[in-house]
């Protein structure tokens, strides 16, 4: 099966662009013709594993583009003429690609996978600058919260007049978690399956050969809660004095961070990693005793929760979004309230105190991993998605042939 994938990005700086390159891997060693169409652009300036490539916009012209890139319309329309996909498969097109490709993938079965929550969403959090859950409507109302400037109304209501004017070019639509598809329904966007992401099977860890280890891994933005991370670390220090806090990741929150860390005395605990490859992470966390994923959004997946418990880490997570639906709060890991560090600081130090509970943890954690959040069950599940949709397809297309 010939089968397009479509990303802003192609390298391996977020979640979903890891899932990509994930599912392109598996499709080439299943034998099916599975190529990647993004655009030259890379958040963290990591090379790209596109196989169809547009030029990146200017950064002055980026707000016109994620309204109409010519670029990516004309390069995609070569590349679909070139290629002749079977399926398109369309994970992230908002910040880079823009609504404008969708109007080129009418005649091809085409699904939409949802990572987050842009489709509804300017920002694809959902999330007010307080912190609160967001309940709005996109429009007037993301002003009135002070999510963007009156003057970038106009541009984000033009993006989402465009992408529904073409969303009829998409015919599945699916939600990588159930905390997504209820942002997305409320929001008056139909979902038609639920995939949980997939995340390929990894040595198990082996924790507690070490000094009592705490990570983290992601973006560093505030969104994240790193922030929240680090005093929780402040109270679990005062009590394990031995505990270390390794933080993986780049971000704009970076500096801020380092300085909290200065502020709270940590400096000879807390070391900041920056962005690892993924063998460095595997090598760097296998000792973990605990990861934390605090974020305070609601993530609409978690991949990195997903991976440590593959590896057979407890993880210690916010309790909303998709991160709840996978981690089972008391079984294969805990759950805490976001933003809230006193509590977080309890969580990880009642696991630091007690390695055996941490280890059983960690292995009820694989074992869920290797069962649910497999890299092999989510392609079986995207496999017989696409299959089912170049079906419906090709009877649809006998149906209008003339007799």
């Amino acid at each position: 099966m010939r089968i397009l994938l479509i990303s802003d990005y192609a390298s391996p700086s977020g979640g979903a662009e890891r899932v990509l390159l994930g599912l392109r891997t598996a499709l080439l060693e299943r034998g099916h013709d599975a190529r990647i169409f993004a655009s030259a652009a890379s958040p963290m300036g990591e090379a790209s594993f596109a196989d169809y490539q547009c030029a990146r916009a200017a950064k002055q012209l980026r707000g016109l583009t994620q309204i109409w890139n010519p670029a990516a319309y004309s390069t995609l329309k070569k590349v679909l003429a070139d290629f002749r996909p079977e399926v398109v498969h369309v994970r992230l097109f908002q910040s880079e690609l823009s609504a404008s490709i969708l109007a080129l993938l009418r005649n091809v079965p085409t699904v939409y996978h949802a990572a987050w929550y842009r489709l509804v969403c300017p920002l694809g959090t959902k999330m007010l600058p307080g912190g609160q859950n967001c309940r709005s409507e996109a429009g007037v109302a993301c002003v009135r919260h002070g999510c963007i400037s009156a003057y970038s109304l106009p541009r984000v209501m033009a993006q989402m007049w465009l992408t529904q004017r073409n969303w009829g070019s998409v015919n599945t639509v699916v939600a990588n978690s159930e905390a997504t598809r209820k942002q997305l329904e409320e929001s008056g966007v139909k979902v038609d399956e639920v995939i949980w992401n997939g995340v390929n099977e990894r040595l198990a860890g082996d924790p507690h050969k070490t000094v009592p280890t705490v990570v983290f891994a992601g973006r560093l933005v505030w969104e994240k809660g790193v922030d929240v991370l680090l005093e929780a670390f402040e109270r679990v220090v005062q009590l394990i004095p031995a505990a270390v806090l390794l933080i993986a990741g780049e971000g704009p929150e970076r500096a801020n961070l380092e300085r909290i860390t200065g502020k709270l005395g940590l400096g000879s605990r807390v070391t900041f990693l920056g962005m690892l490859r993924p063998e460095e992470m595997e090598e760097r966390f296998r000792e973990a005793w605990v990861q934390v994923v605090p974020s305070r959004w609601q993530e609409p997946f978690g991949l990195v929760a997903a991976e440590a418990m593959m590896r057979g880490t407890a993880v210690i997570v916010s309790d909303s979004g998709g991160l709840a639906e996978f981690v089972q709060d008391g079984v294969n890991g805990l759950h805490c309230r976001a933003g809230d560090g006193e509590v977080l600081a309890e969580a990880i130090i009642g696991l630091l105190r007690d390695p055996e509970r941490a280890r059983a943890m960690g292995e009820e954690a694989r074992k869920f991993a290797m069962a649910h959040l497999n890299e092999q069950v989510f392609v079986d599940r995207i496999l017989s998605l696409y299959q089912r949709m170049s079906c419906d397809h090709r009877k649809v297309e006998e149906k209008e042939r003339p007799l």
